[in-house]
């Protein structure tokens, strides 16, 4: 028993360590901070919370916001809020991880916090505050909770009324994504519904034409997929209901409109919002074609709750950014490290509903990170504690990717003139792996001639990078990263190799075997000579740290938010854009102008072999 016991406690000592190392490399989730389960309750008498409105989205809305008054005689500067949905979190319990460990008093984490002299600077005096706060529609109700004893030894004293949206099993925050072939866009969304209970689908068809209906199949995933805490106890909550439709043999270029819905078992319909979507452009079609690709966004709340989340103000300049300029993007491509959720579930539902201006009219792709991934035993290539107990499946799960198998995670895009080539860090790429033979058929089987600009992405820096903590642990990559990729790179003219991961921006030149094979420039002609790596971990995410001295292959470095453009004009011109986040302002860009000839020439380690025979 002690034996079991020690392990127990080892691996729960194990979980806090691991959240204090991501707080240092910015991948802490605030929540985390709270010991909920060491909660008492303490009702204080005349203490009180108070909610307004009680009732939401009377008008359809799926995010509105709440007015809180609260009063507690006895205040502190530790006093602090949390919003609880389920409303009845009281009730919750643990499932017992051990039969010598009771359980704790509470099991259910809030969805986000905020402390009570949050702009009220006279709540120390007075015990007297407001504040508003926004929810979205996550499919239960809300009770909002008012805490003493500070983070880590909570005392519940005062809750609000129950408020609830009108339906919170609506369909919400609708996700496209490019199909397995270039005609098909696929819709995912969330809602309440089983189907023992309704009937999803989607209602699509060519802008101010006959619409027609095609099916939508249901997933969900359970606590027991979980791998553990906080994913498998406080984190958890029931992820609802996730749908997706595939939209089939679309027009190239076409506008497209589509309203996701439910039938009930009395016929009624249960309607999501209209939205729209651009079809994809036939493979190798000579149009204008933008690409935005980041990674390490993250989720931040607009309320200013989570006050020590560091990804705020970064992941809400980016998404803002992106929604101003969206009539000039074409696709998404966000390269892992996507919520920052770590085992606390609910943040996947709001950070659905902080994309879904923007994954509701273009295709948002997504990579895996180790944010999403990592967990010691769980076939992960790095046994690190990153994901919270997540180990892939609510990623997996809540953004389609056109994968052979989701669980793996890596795959191509076509999209027009580009190839994209998706690789997954969190498996194994080294040669001879499964992932690797992927990777060298991504870039053997495009036909440059049509598609002529090829892009490689990944999560991890596989490449080049200036990291402090890279240098730190004497490289300049993830280990035996470009080591293994490096000779692919090369012989198939990768143009862009781009990583997420280190937050903030870094360009080198084109450069093979850590040699600048050509000097770094703002303009690239003629034939290819080496692949240029970029870093563009910046989405959001607290910002990492340099390097004192730098090599000569770095070129741009930037330690702010931001994300990368990619717009192909024909076949023969590319532009490259790094855009910051605060101000939309362009910080790098460097275009190249090539021929097909200039693909197919003789470059270093990349000549097909010849022969003297005539």
């Amino acid at each position: 028993m002690a034996a079991a016991a020690a392990v127990l406690h080892a691996l729960v000592a194990l979980s806090l360590a691991g959240a204090v190392a991501a707080a240092g490399r910015g991948g802490e989730q605030p929540l985390s901070r709270i010991g909920i389960h060491r909660t008492t309750f303490a009702i204080q008498p005349g203490a009180s919370v108070d909610a307004s409105p009680l009732l939401l989205g009377l008008e359809g809305q799926d995010r509105e916001w709440v007015t809180l008054t609260y009063n507690n005689p006895k205040p502190s500067k530790d006093d602090w809020i949390g919003v609880f949905s389920p409303a009845n979190f009281s009730d919750s319990t643990c499932p017992s991880e051990s039969q010598w460990v009771e359980p704790p008093l509470l099991c259910t984490a809030p969805i986000k916090f905020i402390f009570a002299n949050y702009k009220n600077l006279d709540y120390e005096k007075t015990g007297k505050g407001s504040m508003k706060l926004q929810l979205i529609n996550q499919r239960e109700d809300f009770s909002f909770a008012l805490f003493s004893g500070g983070l880590s030894n909570p005392k519940l004293i005062a809750h609000s009324k129950r408020v609830t949206f009108t339906n919170p099993k609506a369909p919400v925050y609708p996700r496209l994504a490019q199909g397995k072939s270039w005609n098909e866009m696929t819709v995912t969304w969330t809602s309440g519904y089983g189907t023992n209970e309704a009937t999803p689908f989607v209602k699509w068809g060519l802008q101010g034409q006959i619409q027609s209906l095609s099916p939508a199949g249901t997933l969900t995933f359970s606590r027991s997929t979980m791998c553990g805490p906080p994913a498998r106890t406080v984190g958890w909550r029931d992820p609802g209901f996730i749908h997706i439709s595939f939209l089939k043999d679309l027009w190239p270029n076409f506008k497209y409109t589509y309203r996701i819905g439910h039938r009930l078992s009395d016929g009624s319909i249960i309607w999501g919002h209209e939205y729209s979507f651009q079809a994809p452009p036939y493979p190798g079609e000579d149009s204008l074609q933008r690409v935005v690709i980041f990674g390490d966004m993250g989720k931040a709340e607009a309320d200013g709750s989570n006050e020590f989340n560091d990804f705020e103000p970064g992941s809400l300049n980016t998404t803002y950014q992106l929604i101003k300029d969206l009539k000039n993007i074409d696709m998404v491509i966000h390269i892992g490290d996507i919520c920052y959720a770590n085992g606390y579930l609910s943040q996947w539902d709001q950070f659905t509903a902080q994309v879904e201006p923007i994954a509701s009219s273009v295709p948002y792709m997504v990579g895996s990170g180790n944010h999403e991934r990592d967990w010691p035993g769980s076939g992960s290539f790095y046994g690190n504690l990153d994901s919270g107990g997540e180990c892939g499946v609510p990623a997996q799960n809540m953004f389609y990717v056109p994968a052979e198998n989701r669980e793996q995670f890596w795959y191509s895009i076509d999209y027009g003139m580009f190839r994209f080539c998706i690789a997954n860090t969190e498996l194994d790429w080294r040669p001879g792996t499964e992932q690797y033979k992927f990777i060298e058929h991504c870039f053997s089987s495009v036909d440059r001639q049509k598609q002529p600009w090829l892009i490689f992405l990944a999560h991890r820096v596989l490449g080049y990078s200036s990291a402090s903590f890279y240098v730190e642990e004497g490289t300049t990559e993830e280990p035996m990263g470009r080591e293994s990729l490096q000779p692919l790179w090369q012989k198939y003219k990768v143009d862009i190799a781009m990583y997420g991961h280190v937050h903030g921006y870094e360009r080198t030149c084109p450069v093979y075997e850590n040699v600048c094979v050509a000097k770094a420039a703002s303009h690239y002609s003629g034939a290819f000579t080496a692949t240029t790596h970029v870093v563009v971990g910046g989405g959001g995410a607290s910002l990492a740290d340099y390097a004192g001295v730098r090599a000569r292959w770095s070129h741009v470095q930037d330690r702010d938010y931001g994300f990368a453009k990619l717009t192909a004009f024909n076949h023969t011109a590319l532009l490259f854009e790094y855009v910051r986040s605060r101000d939309g302002s362009v910080h790098d860009s460097f275009t190249v102008s090539r021929d097909y000839r200039d693909i197919l020439a003789c470059g270093v380690d990349n000549c097909p072999t010849t022969t003297l025979a005539s």
